[in-house]
């Protein structure tokens, strides 16, 4: 494996492996099923760097890590599966702004740079918390309080969870708007043309 092929993918690992300490930083937690971080903007660093498939593994890894570490509480193994091993890859969904976020880094455009990164927060965010209002209305429903259908109850949970992070991590980013170029800035040729037969 090349050095340039190699440099994602130990990109990938180590920020995944920094989402699982900022993961572990005290978080805004406004019940036992809505807790909200910024834990995800390693992985979306990575996915603006090197695009969706060092995206989607940087999340996979960072879940991985979670189960690793025992950081985890599952009913069944499907569901299991769904929270910790999809929902955490789709984070890296954020990649699929790659390439306009690289070329307003190349033009030297700040301002467009900044709404890239937050409509790639965005991309990300939602692609993972799709996938725990999914496993929430089919798993989780039981706990809905009286009256509330188990779609509403994952709806609300999730839908308060992923609105507050994609607020949280776009702060987040918006504060290293500065660092960003810096950030996000990689020589990347040998990469780019293998990255475009994967996406």
């Amino acid at each position: 494996m090349s050095k340039m092929r190699l440099t994602p993918m130990i990109e990938a690992a180590v920020f995944a492996a920094l989402a699982v300490i900022l993961d572990l930083l005290p978080s805004i937690r406004l019940s036992p099923a809505i807790s909200i971080s910024f834990a995800m903007v390693p992985v979306f660093i990575v996915a603006f760097r090197w695009g969706l498939r060092a995206g989607l593994i940087s999340g996979f890894l960072w879940g991985l890590l979670q189960v690793v570490l025992g950081d985890i509480y599952f009913l069944t193994p499907l569901q299991f599966a769904i929270e910790y091993f999809v929902a955490f890859t789709f984070v890296g969904f954020a990649g699929l702004l790659y390439r306009p976020i690289q070329t307003s880094l190349k033009n030297g455009n700040r301002k467009q740079l900044l709404m890239w990164a937050i409509l790639g927060v965005i991309a990300g965010s939602l692609a993972r918390y799709f996938w725990h209002f999914v496993a929430g209305f089919i798993f989780w429903g039981e706990y809905a309080p009286e009256g509330q259908s188990a779609v509403m109850y994952s709806l609300i949970a999730n839908g308060t969870t992923v609105l507050g992070a994609i607020a949280f991590c776009s702060i987040v980013i918006a504060l290293l708007a500065g660092s960003l170029p810096r950030l996000l800035k990689t020589n990347q040729a040998a990469w780019t043309a293998d990255n475009r037969k994967a996406s």
